[in-house]
């Protein structure tokens, strides 16, 4: 469950995106979100101000539909940037660049036998979600 802290900065990275689209208030995103989002239950202004207001993190398929309206990373829209890293958003198909740490187990995972890694990389996979395959 996300704190009151990450609501609050998905909220402002949510309206820092908005903003140069003039998107300000709940009614306004959610008329645009329900434009692309090809779900069940369309948003409500209600739900789109409490995203805006940090109230709430939208469900998994309500995130997608912004982060590819927006033209960012799912990731980043939900969780914000890597620390340390930039805190610009990254378009889709940018990677962050790799920490020492990051390439430390690439090594590791490098060195497995191939059918280890590929049991590995198919658990990346499909933690990561279907977007890594589409990339």
């Amino acid at each position: 469950m996300p704190t009151n802290k990450e609501k609050a900065a998905f909220a402002k990275r949510l309206k820092d995106l908005l903003e140069p689209l003039k998107i300000r208030g709940g009614t306004k995103l959610a008329e645009q979100f329900n434009l692309r989002y090809r779900g069940e239950r369309e948003v409500t202004p209600q739900t789109a101000h409490k995203w805006l207001s940090g109230t709430t993190i939208p469900k998994p398929d309500k995130l997608r539909t912004l982060a590819e309206w927006l033209n960012v990373k799912e990731h980043w829209l939900h969780y914000g940037p890597s620390p340390g890293v930039n805190a610009r958003p990254l378009a889709r198909g940018e990677k962050y660049p790799p920490s020492a740490e990051t390439i430390e187990l690439a090594s590791k995972i490098e060195s497995l036998t191939p059918k280890d890694r590929f049991l590995v990389e198919e658990m990346i996979v499909r933690f990561y979600g279907e977007d890594a395959e589409e990339e």
